[in-house]
């Protein structure tokens, strides 16, 4: 959510933020905006509503500077607007503020600091760059205006970079729970809220800590704690090929990011198995072994690939496992087993609500972590006991496709790791080289069906108000995760249900013409789901069945290829993947950047 560049020592400042700002698209906003500076006096504030585009058209050529800063803005407090758009400045125009984050408290440092000033927007942000000032017209240097500042900033999530007209050359940073980084380059330096922003000009990065405090010049960061004291880091570098975060000859990410997926699951094969062997860091293997419990913590499609995970780790290695919505467990008062342990699944590595449940878990419960992430030294990444990455690459779409897939590859993998070292008879005699090589094979064949797919969506969900996905048991799982998918980029009021269930209310709901898509990949629950299905057909629905290869019978419309049981939900979401892709095109909307979302989840 919201989006920070800034720059220091570069000539071409405003094209190096603009570009910036482009890379974190994908997370999502509603305006944008820059302020750049140029060292002589002048300086230039740009702001407007809507997409980057927008905001270019407005930049005219003068605007140039070498030290600025930039935001995309997604709306928390006050309506999308070129006022509410960040960056936000001090009534006496001195100090210029970006900001992620929420300033929980900002009514009431409002009320009691800052009577009188006239504000310019609704954020909560302004009343930052407000009593920044404030202090600075008290007497205090702005590097102790910004700190006593962020002392009364209460449960605040933030990450800020501040400028003052009177010291051109500084960019002010700090950080607490949102995520930010510096980037390193000879004689400049810049500042993201994610590498891919910066890619073009670094890959050598700096990593912050909540609470702390940093001063940017060209040739120098100097990282504080809260009490002031100097912190000293090893960079780190970011091996990703900037051309794998563009769309190539795509129209659309998503699109590019679901033809990525057998290639993906190829990647995982050749990083985590050895000769069909699992191959994890030995000590996360055995706390995984000796936990008496699994707790799987995610949000939206990372808790969905959670299910599924439930069911792997209890059929491969018997493990008792729960999966919880992190926004709800970050505040609920749970009893922790002994011997349990906590598996965070997250894309981005910096889902607020998922690091709210990693910091109980590791301060209060004080039990082992592990964080299943797309994003090296990502916060959840670094926070927790263990990090396993996804080997995905940047996922741009804000609708998730390969990470979802990857999570579960990876929850496959683990599970079997450990069910073998238990004698698992399922764990042992699942041959995973060849069930990896299979299921890339499968999901191909997916992809390259798209013209089918495309058919189907256009007769079926073209024009509907409302579909559902059925299904039983990993099937079910899956029907969760496509119907969030038609939902979140088509805006179909899309649900997805346990075939069972339907006869207990959700059959009310079914009307002429209502599309319902049941995925049959399971052979135990194959009879029952079919059963299910002719109960809605007899009802007026439009039936479409997506069914494995062995199970399926005439009539059937979507076929998919068999591999192991427990691999089917990997092939089957492709399908609901692509119906999603195509639903939403039919109905004109962008397929990337949905109304209302963000990849990136960093306020609670």
């Amino acid at each position: 959510m919201c989006g920070i560049v800034g720059v220091n020592g570069l000539n071409n400042a405003t094209s190096v933020l603009v570009n910036g700002l482009k890379k974190l698209e994908y997370r999502g906003y509603d305006s944008a905006g820059i302020y750049v500076n140029e060292q002589n006096g002048k300086d230039h504030l740009v702001k407007a509503q809507g997409k980057i585009i927008n905001l270019e058209n407005k930049i005219t050529d003068d605007v140039q500077g070498s030290v600025g800063i930039g935001h995309t803005r997604w709306a928390t407090h006050g309506i999308p607007s070129v006022e509410n758009a960040h960056p936000h400045f001090s009534q006496d125009d001195r100090f210029y503020l970006v900001h992620n984050g929420v300033i929980e408290n900002y009514l009431e440092l409002r009320e009691t600091y800052l009577k009188g000033v006239h504000f310019e927007s609704e954020t909560d942000t302004e009343v930052v760059v407000q009593l920044v000032d404030k202090f600075s017209n008290n007497g205090l240097s702005t590097p102790d205006a910004f700190r006593k500042t962020i002392s009364l900033l209460k449960n605040s999530s933030y990450a800020f970079i501040l400028m003052d007209r009177e010291q051109p050359d500084v960019l002010y940073v700090a950080k607490n729970k949102s995520p930010l980084l510096i980037g390193l380059g000879s004689d400049f330096n810049v500042v993201c809220s994610d590498a891919l922003a910066m890619l073009d000009v670094t890959d050598s990065f700096l990593e912050l800590h909540d609470k702390e405090v940093v001063t940017v010049t060209k040739n120098d960061v100097k990282i504080e704690n809260e009490n002031g004291e100097k912190i000293t880091r090893k960079p780190f570098k970011v091996n990703i090929d900037p051309a794998a975060a563009d769309k190539g000859a795509y129209p659309y990410y998503m699109l590019k990011e679901i033809d990525e997926q057998p290639a993906v699951m190829r990647r995982i094969q050749g990083k985590y198995l050895d000769n069909n062997e699992p191959k994890f860091d030995a000590k996360l293997i055995k706390q995984l072994t000796y936990a008496t419990k699994l707790y799987i913590v995610g949000a939206g499609t990372s808790y969905h690939a959670g299910l599924v995970g439930k069911k792997l780790f209890e059929k491969l290695a018997k493990t008792p496992t729960e999966v919880v919505v992190a926004s709800e467990f970050a505040y609920d008062d749970p009893i922790i087993e002994d011997g349990a342990m906590f598996i965070f699944l997250s894309q981005s590595g910096e889902t607020a609500d998922s690091r709210q449940v990693l910091v109980r878990a590791t301060n209060e419960w004080k039990v082992p972590t592990l964080t299943i992430t797309n994003v090296d030294n990502s916060t959840l990444a670094r926070e927790a006991d263990n990090a396993v990455t996804l080997e995905a690459g940047p996922e741009i779409a804000v609708a998730s496709t390969k990470a979802y897939t990857a999570q579960i590859a990876v929850e496959v993998l683990l599970a079997t790791a450990v069910g073998r070292i238990k004698d698992i008879a399922a764990a042992k005699e699942i041959d995973l080289n060849e069930q990896f090589s299979q299921t890339a094979n499968a999901m191909q064949v997916v992809v390259d069906e798209k013209d089918q797919i495309q058919k189907i969506a256009e007769d079926n969900l073209a024009k509907t108000r409302n579909a559902f996905y059925i299904g039983r048991g990993l099937d079910y799982n899956v029907a969760l995760e496509t119907s969030l998918k038609l939902k979140e980029i088509s805006y179909i009021q899309a649900e997805g249900f346990a075939a069972g269930e339907l006869k207990h209310g959700t059959i009310a709901l079914i009307e002429k013409g209502t599309p319902v898509i049941g995925i049959i990949t399971q052979a135990a629950t194959a009879d029952n789901s079919r059963s299910n299905l002719q109960e809605v057909l007899s009802r007026g629905a439009n039936v479409i069945n997506i069914v494995r290869e062995g199970l399926a019978k005439d009539g059937d419309q979507i076929i998919i290829p068999s591999v192991d049981e427990i691999m089917m939900p990997l092939v089957s979401v492709v399908v609901g993947q692509l119906m999603a892709y195509y639903a939403t095109l039919l109905r004109g909307y962008n397929v990337d950047q949905p109304r209302n979302l963000a990849k990136s989840v960093t306020v609670e």
